[in-house]
């Protein structure tokens, strides 16, 4: 896992007489991402130039340093990411005649290209990976991202160059970007709490989409073509007619491989463990094709209603894991609010942020890998909202427009008091938070013309009002997975849906943020994409079968863990946001959203964002979700607007 940055004059003037150089300011940006080794390439004759900083997993010599060139000489390349496979194809490609002086998967990459062409190569790798490739042959340069988008890659043209690199702050760091704010991304970050990809908070800076390529030949114009697309995936849908129990066992034998597979390094790996379905599945894997016991981690919080600790405690004994967990008191949690804006140079704000960050910091001080559980809830439909809104449908899908949009608003207007007081005579302590904000997102749901605008109405989840953002027209949403309509179910649409949007654009952006922070590799066995293209080939009663959420992922687990430890209400990794904006976070935002502060700033309407912070604290509206994200968007601002 590294950092990767660079430039590419398309008209090769050499207006920049060292663009290694150049390339070597930006990626020194990113020393938090590669701590282990630095390097850069330039050729000024065709203006291009490479950046790389190195985290050490795979070949810690030499030989696996960065930029990369072919054996040939035609290609450079700087690579973020780990490619599985490796070593099957070092063996064919061994086969063919080539002699590999490493044993790193950048070589193996190289010659792939060199042997096969570069889609092609790619189609055959199994990994995460964003990438440079410039060929000297043609003075072409390519951009890669993985088919899943986990490994993040940002590009830019600024007077006549491209710019690209893994974080924002090291395209900011090129004399020639030009940052103005784009005020559709600040509205859509408030909806959302993410902003949603190919779009970033500046103006003709973007993502990289997800399974795509760009490329640019010398002086042309750059175009993205994508070589995956989970479109045509989700189109073969039910094509595999497997019976549950026989799609259980080919799970459990693939899951087992993408396991296995990302247990390969050269540095000590251990494992994130939640407790929950999805980590617990990674750990039972690890330890059933390793020969040592899994190291895991986990972090707990005193208050029982965010607390599993005690779940992954139970979960390691019985998978006889080497555990570690460490109990977070509120005061070291807080003390990372002012320190989140670095670690994410482009405003975000889902709250997990914290605790993904605390797990992070604390797993890095014994191994250098972690494997996750991230993608399971999209991939096996674990979100409550999926249930949630299917349920409503189809009680009151069947209603006349005019009489659910009435029901609709009446839960909206319903006052929060009211709302907690009749949810805590039914939920566990703890469970009702927020259900005045959950309460309004189903009535926007409710009050939807058909069900996949109330899908699309119930993701947004802070506010969704315009005079928020001045000269804003509230036009940027995530964008629409193509084809989806021909799923045979509501929670499929939203399953696919949230895989293109919601898991690239929040959980994988979060998870890569705040893991490289601390220079910890995390990676996700759940995403790797054989294991995407078998569960969405497979019908939707297999898929999902009927009771608790995740059925087929459960009926893989239950094969290495009691059913009394897989039968737990899902919490989701959060944080108690409400009390601590109510209390020990309180004055940091009265600073932060201060009429005074916000007016300067310009770039949000101050007395709408004052209203909204009094009606969340004297609870007529408590709204923490909305005024987290505009406290990220203002701890984003003062940091990075000053820069």
């Amino acid at each position: 896992m590294c950092g990767i940055a660079g430039l590419y004059d398309l008209h090769g003037t050499g207006r920049e007489r060292d663009p290694g150089d150049r390339a070597r300011a930006m990626v020194d940006t990113l020393a938090h991402r590669g701590p282990d080794g630095a390097g850069h390439w330039g050729d000024p004759a065709a203006g291009i130039g490479f950046g790389h900083r190195r985290l050490a997993i795979v070949d810690l010599s030499p030989g696996g340093a960065q930029p990369m060139h072919s054996s040939d000489g035609r290609y450079v390349i700087t690579y973020n990411g780990e490619v599985y496979n490796f070593g099957e194809l070092h063996a064919e490609l061994s086969v063919r005649g080539h002699n590999f002086k490493s044993t790193s998967d950048t070589e193996v990459m190289l010659a792939a290209i060199v042997a096969w062409g570069l889609e092609e190569a790619v189609r055959r790798f199994v990994g995460m990976f964003a990438f440079a490739l410039f060929d000297r042959q043609t003075r072409t340069l390519h951009l890669v991202r993985d088919r899943l988008g986990v490994k993040p890659l940002y590009w830019t043209m600024a007077d006549g160059m491209l710019l690209f690199g893994s974080e924002l702050r090291a395209l900011t760091a090129h004399p020639a970007f030009v940052g103005d704010i784009d005020r559709e991304a600040v509205m859509a970050l408030l909806r959302y709490s993410y902003i949603p990809a190919p779009a970033t908070i500046y103006r003709g800076v973007f993502k990289l989409p997800a399974g795509s390529i760009l490329t640019v030949p010398p002086g042309g114009t750059p175009s993205i073509a994508p070589y995956w697309r989970l479109a045509d995936v989700v189109a073969r849908h039910g094509q595999n007619r497997l019976s549950f129990e026989d799609a259980t066992t080919a799970l459990d034998v693939l899951l087992r491989d993408c396991v296995a597979r990302r247990l390969v390094a050269d540095v000590p790996i251990g494992a994130f463990l939640s407790g929950g379905t999805d980590s617990a599945a990674i750990v039972a894997m690890m330890q059933a094709v390793s020969e040592r016991p899994a190291r895991t981690f986990t972090i707990g919080f005193r208050d029982a209603a965010y607390d599993e600790s005690q779940a992954a405690r139970t979960v390691a004994e019985h998978l006889k894991t080497d555990h570690t967990e460490i109990m977070i008191e509120p005061d070291a949690a807080l003390a990372l609010v002012s320190d989140v804006a670095d670690w994410f140079d482009e405003p975000f704000a889902d709250s997990s942020q914290l605790p993904t960050y605390l797990v992070s910091r604390m797993t890095r001080r014994h191994v250098s890998v972690a494997l996750s559980g991230d993608g399971g809830d999209e991939m096996f439909a674990g979100y409550p909202k999926y249930r949630w809104l299917e349920r409503v449908w189809q009680t009151a899908g069947h209603l006349p427009p005019g009489l659910r949009a009435c029901l609709g608003q009446a839960l909206r207007a319903a006052p929060d008091a009211a709302l907690r007081r009749a949810a805590a005579l039914v939920l566990e302590p703890g469970r009702a938070e927020r259900i005045g904000e959950k309460a309004r997102r189903l009535g926007a749901a409710l009050s939807a013309p058909d069900v996949g605008a109330a899908a699309r109405a119930i993701d947004v989840v802070g506010v969704d009002d315009i005079a928020l953002v001045p000269d804003a027209q509230g036009t940027l949403h995530p964008p629409h997975l193509g084809g989806i309509e021909a799923l045979p179910d509501l929670v499929s649409r939203m399953q696919a849906q949230d895989m293109a949007t919601y898991l690239p654009d929040d959980i994988l952006t979060k998870v890569d943020r705040c893991s490289m922070a601390v220079a910890l590799e995390a990676r996700e066995p759940l995403l790797d994409h054989r294991l995407v293209e078998f569960v969405w080939s497979l019908p939707a009663p297999v898929r999902r079968r009927p009771g608790p959420p995740k059925g087929l992922l459960r009926a893989v687990l239950q094969r290495y863990l009691p059913r009394d430890m897989l039968d737990r209400p899902k919490r989701g990794f959060s944080i108690p946001l409400d009390q601590w904006l109510a209390g020990p976070l309180r004055g940091w935002a009265d600073d932060l959203l201060s009429v005074d502060a916000v007016s300067k700033e310009g770039i949000l309407n101050a007395r709408a964002v004052d209203t909204l912070w009094k009606r969340h604290l004297s609870g007529a509206q408590r709204n923490s979700t909305a005024i987290w994200n505009i406290l990220m968007m203002r701890a984003w601002s003062m940091r990075w607007q000053n820069r």
